[in-house]
């Protein structure tokens, strides 16, 4: 072995090799019982960021968790096509030859993205190698291939059949750039600063509106019939300014009141809460801007863009006299396309939906009755405030890019829904619809078109329904649902995962989110190369707590590679010192080893909890703290001196490391596989600890006893040495000490090996106690430490640390004595405080004892 691990001479060897050998393959036909992920399918054009290294990483532990514990393990890898984003690429680059899509017509564009997708799409596959992803590379899927295609035709032509897919005019986010419909997903939200006008409709009606050009559509002013102001108006008519045309007054129970003057306009083809309004009451909708946002209102400001039409109109009011309030600053939402960052436009406009409720119900339903389990629990409560209360879907999109909706249209108004199966109508004047499917459609049938739905593959019945999804919790509701739902609805009420797994955003170490405007975005890509793939897996999953957002910072990284290189050292000592693997462990152990395998134990036990409730933060942290300190810093040293000695006991020490870092690796290898295999490999001369088994406890191993005598030994070293560097000796510097008490405390057989680990020699027949030290009620120490140390040296380094310890106590002190300062800061800031003084009480203690403890000069 190297004497120091370099990823990069380890990784991208190791990762071929699984990959050749067929570790990943999942198969059908096999007996064991199957664990299944679907990874969410990143999209075409898209590259590893934080949150995709974070999401494969948890998924990736998981799953080879469950393949080293017997399971016929499937991790699905695949892509989305992205319909917009991907349109939008290809759209770039044809810009740059001078051509538009229109140029090359719908089939030759069509083409065209095809080949950029060959060309350049999907570079994240080949990231996805980097991090370590276990998938079966074998089963490896894209939205817009066929047999996805087919299972898209076929859920829409029965969705359309059960009257659960329909056409209609409603208001939608559209895109004037994108010049498409949008997903809620696809649209962003931003607190805006915008400006609230309010104008005079007649001398009793005054509304307010930060959108001032959509009045040129108004059809209605509505008030709350409870409105005592505005009782006697409803039913009859107000003159539309700058229009001529006179609109009605009508009473809807859904306006407020209290917000504004109670009186508020209604645009039926430009807001959808008028649409609503307008439905309830029958009024006409006016559309009256065009698909890029420009006026199409016949008048002095037809022609004009929205956002000048915007102060124009303004301008003209107040030329009237109608301007009541001048404009005064506004933040409100707005939503921009999370694209070309457009502001979205609501627009009444024909397009297909989905009707959400009763698959929304049956999702609900399946969460209600324990099928589907999420985790974090308190999650729930977001998953049913959406499906309870879900929209209907948009599902049509004004692209060239996607599963084109398989609907014709006859000339003489006939509609026709085409299966995968049929042929379309053949005839003159027929036409397929123009649009496209959201890319939420396909995804949403993720979880089993991926296993061949809708024929009845092998995979299907083997892998569905799949073991656990995770996700961020930010798409909860825009794909998760979606999924539930059609999952349900296509696999006869089965549903598609069971276990539901959230996680949150990856943020910076001060736990802002990570953003280029604010210039604290990471690539992990950058970090795997610099440290290696294991020591950014190890920081993104010791952040990830159930449902909460990951904190990461590049020092937390470099401390993920350190502990990757402690683990590699401890390994090296261990062959270098004869450790092995071969043969039974042996009957007779001395407590050191007792010890050592009863802590074993009760990782082992821990472990596997916290991955059953998927709390993989305290998997790193109880396996980050076993492996640091009771095996390397404890244990390896403990072994050291018997090790060096030899005979019986050194041979069932070398059995006992052996097994040890054995189980220890094989239960870090889920999060950190490259080093694991390495080292595992080297220690046991195995194929792989890819397929090993997962460690199980043994419970005749644990022993009580062994660890409470380890714990005063490990106590009386610790503060052995604490004493030491209070007393300023040198860590290797060797004085002569008297141990007091040890049989008492039940470790006087250790003696030797506690005088080995803290250098201390026997009193000598000149000892002189110049220092003391009660260790437990049981234990003291007394060190000659004449002429080891300068005593006025140590004595001057003390009072400066009194000093400041005194300083820090006095400053928390006059904060925690300030009413003021109690009073108005947040409570984890005065706890802080207290924290801080506490430290400084201890330190100004400990101080005093050591000076107290010093010779007379």
């Amino acid at each position: 072995m190297a004497a120091q691990y370099q990823p990069g001479e380890v990784e991208q060897r190791r990762y071929e090799r699984w990959v050749k050998a067929g570790y990943f393959t999942a198969r059908a036909d096999s007996d064991k019982p199957p664990f299944t992920i679907v990874i969410p399918p990143p999209n075409v054009t898209g590259s590893l960021h934080m949150g995709h290294a974070l999401d494969h990483t948890i998924q990736d532990s998981l799953i080879r968790r469950r393949r080293m514990q017997g399971y016929e393990v499937l991790w699905l890898p695949g892509m989305d096509h992205a319909g917009i984003a991907t349109q939008n690429v290809v759209e770039r680059r044809l810009a740059q030859e001078g051509l538009s899509r229109h140029d090359l017509g719908r089939e030759k564009f069509v083409e065209r993205v095809w080949q950029w997708k060959a060309e350049s799409g999907g570079a994240i596959l080949g990231q996805m190698r980097r991090l370590g992803d276990s998938v079966d590379w074998d089963r490896e899927r894209f939205t817009m291939d066929e047999g996805l295609s087919r299972a898209v035709l076929t859920i829409f032509k029965r969705l359309y059949e059960d009257g659960l897919i329909y056409r209609a005019e409603r208001i939608i986010n559209w895109c004037p750039r994108c010049l498409t419909a949008l997903s809620d997903i696809e649209v962003e939200h931003t607190d805006d600063d915008g400006e609230l006008v309010s104008i005079r409709y007649s001398d009793e009606v005054v509304v307010a509106t930060t959108r001032a050009e959509t009045m040129l559509g108004d059809t209605a002013v509505a008030v709350h019939p409870d409105d005592e102001r505005y009782k006697h108006l409803i039913g009859t008519e107000v003159e539309l300014p700058l229009t001529g045309r006179r609109i009605p007054i009508v009473a809807d129970e859904h306006v407020d009141p209290a917000f504004g003057t109670g009186a508020v306009k209604v645009t039926p083809a430009h807001d959808p809460n008028d649409f609503e309004i307008g439905q309830r009451h029958n009024l006409p909708s006016l559309t009256i801007m065009d698909e890029r946002g420009v006026i199409t209102a016949h008048g002095p400001f037809q022609g004009l863009d929205r956002f000048e039409a915007r102060p124009a109109i303004v301008a003209a009011l107040r030329e009237q006299g109608r301007i009541v309030a001048e404009k005064r600053p506004y933040v409100h939402a707005v939503g921009h396309c999370s694209r070309c960052k457009t502001t979205v436009e609501p627009r009444l406009s024909l397009q297909w939906f989905v009707n959400t409720g009763p698959l929304a119900k049956a999702a609900g339903d399946a969460v209600r009755d324990g099928r589907v389990r999420i985790e974090p629990a308190d999650l729930a409560k977001r998953y049913f405030a959406w499906v309870d209360n879900m929209h209907d879907w948009c599902i049509s999109r004004q692209l060239w890019w996607g599963h084109r909706i398989p609907v014709w249209y006859g000339p003489d108004g006939e509609v026709v829904c085409v299966g995968p199966d049929e042929e379309p109508p053949a005839g003159e004047g027929w036409r397929q619809d123009e649009d496209v499917l959201d890319t939420w459609f396909s995804s949403a049938l993720w979880p089993f078109s991926t296993l061949g739905w809708p024929a009845q593959t092998p995979e299907l019945a083997k892998f569905y329904p799949t073991s656990v999804l995770v996700t961020g919790y930010d798409i909860l509701f825009f794909w998760v649902a979606r999924m539930m739902m059609f999952g349900l609805y296509a696999m006869d009420g089965v549903q598609p995962f069971d276990v539901i797994a959230l996680h949150g955003m990856v943020r910076d170490e001060h736990g802002k989110k990570m953003s280029k405007s604010f210039g604290n975005v990471v690539d992990p890509l950058d970090w795997i190369e610099r440290y290696g793939a294991d020591a950014t897996r190890f920081t993104l999953t010791r952040g990830a707590n159930p449902g909460g957002d990951v904190p990461v910072s590049e020092d937390w990284c470099q401390g993920s590679r350190n502990f990757c290189n402690k683990l590699w050292n401890a390994t090296r000592f261990a062959l270098l010192n004869g450790a092995h693997v071969r043969g039974e462990l042996p009957a007779e152990l001395t407590p050191v080893d007792r010890w050592i395998l009863s802590r074993l134990q009760h990782v082992i036990g821990e472990v596997d909890g916290l991955f059953e409730s998927f709390e993989l933060a305290k998997v790193c942290d109880v396996l980050y703290h076993f492996a640091w300190d009771d095996v390397c810093d404890w244990y390896v040293e403990l072994a050291k001196p018997v090790l060096a000695a030899g005979g019986p006991a050194a041979a069932n020490t070398q059995r006992v490391l052996g097994h040890v870092l054995d189980q220890l690796l094989r239960l870090l290898h889920p999060v950190i596989p490259f080093v694991t295999e390495e080292l595992w490999t080297a220690l046991t001369a195995g194929e792989t600890v890819v397929t090993a088994s997962w460690p199980v406890g043994v419970p005749e191993l644990v022993d009580d006893a062994a660890e409470a005598e380890l714990a005063t030994l490990r106590r009386v070293v610790t503060e052995i040495r604490r004493f030491r560097s209070d007393q300023g000796l040198r860590p290797a510097q060797r004085v002569e000490a008297r141990l007091d008490g040890l049989a008492a405390a039940g470790v006087a057989a250790h003696e030797p090996l506690i005088r080995s680990l803290v250098r201390l020699d026997d009193a000598g027949a000149g000892f002189a106690a110049t220092a003391q030290l009660a260790v437990t009620a049981a234990v003291t120490v007394a060190l000659d430490t004449r002429g080891a140390i300068d005593v006025a040296a140590e004595r001057a380094r003390l009072e400066k640390d009194r000093a400041a310890a005194l300083k820090e106590a006095e400053q928390c002190r006059a904060k925690l004595d300030n009413p003021a300062f109690v009073g108005k800061a947040p409570e984890p800031v005065v706890s802080k405080i207290k924290e801080r003084l506490s430290a400084a009480e201890a330190d100004l203690a400990r101080i005093a004892t050591a000076l107290e403890a010093l010779p007379a000069a």
